[in-house]
């Protein structure tokens, strides 16, 4: 199956951070949807067809790391990436050990977020954009 346009599901509680990522996303090709925590991220999943999952750390409800596990628990085969802006060595080591496909720190440079989900998209689907 040929990817031709990948949907991101953006998830972080910050409004107006997850309106820039689709803004800065949406304009280069992707296809985005967003949640407000990882509740609703994992109920959008059960309904749309999403190819990678961008989430925060620090959400109401349920947090990024606890929603990358419920995803590995579903078998869901979709690339994770956590952004915190509290990271430490703890948070990254447990979202290495659920697999998470990258972990990065807030602020996130805007070349680092689109290498990380391009590479994701590389390597899990053979999209080269």
């Amino acid at each position: 199956m040929k990817l031709e346009m990948p949907s991101l599901l953006i998830t972080d509680d910050d409004r107006d951070f997850r309106e820039t990522l689709a803004g800065v996303f949406e304009s280069r090709g992707f296809r985005t949807m967003l949640a407000a925590d990882g509740q609703e991220a994992l109920e959008r999943l059960q309904v749309e067809p999403v190819h990678l999952l961008l989430l925060d750390m620090h959400m109401p409800r349920m947090t990024g790391l606890e929603t990358i596990r419920r995803v590995r628990q579903l078998q869901l085969p979709l690339p994770c990436i956590l952004l915190s802006a509290a990271m430490d060595r703890t948070i990254e080591a447990e979202a290495r050990a659920a697999a998470a496909f990258g972990v990065f720190s807030k602020p996130i440079r805007l070349p680092d977020i689109t290498s990380a989900v391009k590479a994701a998209l590389l390597q899990c689907y053979g999209w080269a954009g």
